[in-house]
């Protein structure tokens, strides 16, 4: 008689110490780059205006490119900054064979085409994966530069999968909840090129809910506080929340919390990720490892052999 023991319930999908483990590899990488051809990956952020939240999070980038034994390049635009000016910097920057990955920070002031200034960056040194080049290369199937957050959330699931389950997500039912152009339809093209049968809900959709209920690998990425209840979530599902909301609490006080209702779900999720500690560790990882990636592919050196 086959004895089939039930999957433990609400384990913590820890995206910090995964992201520490996948900088820790980079950086092994990156110095054997720098032995092997004398390349030290290079990478460039401009930031147009002055938004505080921006300012932070480029110097995080900063710091922690640095920390990987990468070069880090800021260049501070005033918000006055012409359109054209800003298209004659990227094209600067796309002739300097010293620059690996260009990553212009979003969002950019209103007078501003965001397509514009991405198309216009030279898609081998794309490290968010937003030029229409790699997008398209991702629907095809092709060897892309992936968006980071989409990216970062597989690596995520595809180890949860391997700890907490049969380690393959082929077959497997996934809804993402968000269509957007940086998480919602890169994530659904990833998860199809892993064998998944895909839906991507969003405001439209009707009987979210259900659909939800449907989902082995749930991934939310609305932008609303705590919108995924947790009889949304269907026994032993892996939910990936992308989320990161900022919400007032009782004592006048705020906290960040994700898309999910996260205690709710964990009671009836095989695997969660929480909010802090969970995606948002893994995009600045993964734009470490995309611009590690570019710098191969400038190359033709080809990334060594996992274990």
């Amino acid at each position: 008689m086959t004895v089939t023991v039930p999957s433990p319930r609400g384990n913590i999908i820890d995206g910090f110490g995964y992201a520490k483990g996948l900088r820790e590899r980079i950086t092994t990488q990156v110095a054997a780059l720098k032995a092997d051809h004398g390349l030290t990956p290079c990478l460039v952020v401009v930031i147009v205006g002055e938004d505080p939240a921006s300012q932070i999070y480029v110097k995080n980038k900063g710091e922690t490119t640095k920390a990987v034994g990468m070069e880090s390049r800021t260049i501070t635009l005033p918000a006055t900054t012409s359109e054209a000016d800003l298209l004659a910097l990227v094209a600067e920057l796309n002739a300097d064979k010293a620059v690996n990955g260009i990553l212009v920070q979003l969002p950019l002031p209103e007078h501003m085409s965001s397509l514009k200034v991405i198309d216009a960056i030279d898609p081998l040194k794309d490290v968010d994966g937003f030029h229409i080049q790699n997008v398209g290369k991702l629907s095809v199937g092709l060897e892309a530069i992936v968006p980071c957050t989409p990216l970062g959330s597989l690596m995520l699931l595809k180890d949860a999968i391997k700890t907490h389950g049969n380690g393959s997500l082929s077959g497997l039912n996934a809804v993402i909840v968000g269509r957007s152009n940086i998480v919602g339809k890169p994530m659904a093209q990833l998860l199809l090129n892993e064998n998944c049968t895909v839906t991507v809900a969003h405001s439209r959709t009707q009987n979210l809910a259900e659909v939800c209920r449907s989902a082995d690998i749930l991934v939310a990425a609305v932008g609303r506080p705590k919108f995924i209840k947790g009889d949304w979530v269907k026994d032993g599902a892996y939910v990936i929340d992308v989320g990161i909301n900022r919400i007032d609490t009782a004592d006048g006080k705020s906290k960040i919390v994700g898309d999910v209702d996260f205690d709710a779900a964990r009671e009836r999720a095989t695997a969660i990720t929480p909010v802090p500690r969970g995606v948002g560790p893994m995009t600045i990882a993964c734009l470490l490892n995309n611009t590690l990636h570019a710098t191969r592919l400038q190359h033709g050196i080809a990334a060594p052999q996992e274990a």
